[in-house]
């Protein structure tokens, strides 16, 4: 088997075997690297810390697709672990256009992508069900006409816009599932309860739960025990970067002192690790 078949294998075991696993999210391909190097067994880009990473806004349709897939193809060749790319709404309203996006990811080397049914628009944020639905059933039509098992994950993004109906965004998981998405994810759940409810509802398909939430104490082995599979955590981990680099610039700013590198990798450390 060639490369990309071979991480779309293993990627698919990762939702097939027993308990969950921590598909972390990198921005770029030193982010990647340094998340591979930790022991992480997929990755997945981060469409937010991509937009941040480029000083854009995210989810106002800043990224172009050639964006997305110019930076998963750097966090594909940067390790040899499997990645997924998060697809937006897959860069269109149409079907066509999350069966393109899906065709496209594929030719950048990713093995897994997700759909989500949010439509970037303020006075009408998620696209009404029959239509969200054909836009899941062509994605993933074209990711069964590929040569290998493209991991299609679909996302109901009601909770993320203020639309707090549980039992909507089950449904559309529901009619997703049915349209033939391999993974459903609701990001924005925040409780046991919560969690517990999608599961049962998607159950045997795997679900994704959205970590690095502030205010959200669920642990790994909590989220295991409700029944998650796969746990991802979107753009926290580059938020947390900003972060750091928030309070070592106003601790130069405001103090005139640099105590900051005491806690940062060395030079020496990202060299080696680069360097690989």
């Amino acid at each position: 088997m060639d490369v990309q078949t071979l991480r779309a294998e293993a990627f698919k075991a990762l939702h097939e075997r027993d308990g969950a696993f921590i598909m972390a999210n990198p921005w770029d391909a030193g982010s990647a690297k340094l998340l591979a190097s930790m022991g992480f067994e997929a990755l997945a880009s981060t469409s937010a810390g991509l937009a941040f990473s480029l000083g854009r806004a995210d989810a106002e349709g800043a990224l172009s697709l050639d964006d997305t897939l110019h930076n998963a193809r750097a966090i594909v060749d940067a390790t040899a672990l499997p990645v997924a790319a998060d697809l937006e709404n897959g860069f269109g309203d149409l079907p066509e256009d999350c069966a393109q996006a899906i065709l496209r990811a594929a030719e950048a080397g990713l093995v897994g992508g997700s759909i989500e049914d949010a439509t970037t628009r303020s006075d009408a944020p998620i696209y009404d069900m029959g239509l969200a639905v054909e836009r899941i059933r062509a994605a993933a039509q074209a990711a069964r006409s590929l040569p290998f098992t493209f991991t299609l994950c679909a996302r109901a993004e009601n909770l993320l816009h203020e639309r707090m109906d549980l039992d909507d965004t089950i449904l559309r998981l529901q009619a997703y599932a049915e349209a033939g998405a391999d993974v459903l994810y609701a990001p924005g759940l925040r409780s046991a309860d919560e969690v517990r409810a999608v599961v049962q509802a998607l159950a045997p398909k795997p679900v994704n739960v959205l970590m690095g939430l502030a205010g959200v104490p669920l642990s790994v082995n909590q989220l295991q025990d409700l029944g998650v599979r796969r746990i991802s955590v979107g753009s926290s981990l580059a938020r947390a970067a900003f972060g750091a680099l928030q309070r070592a610039a106003l601790e130069i700013r405001e103090q005139g002192t640099f105590s900051y590198a005491e806690q940062s990798m060395t030079f020496a450390q990202l060299n080696d690790l680069f360097r690989r």
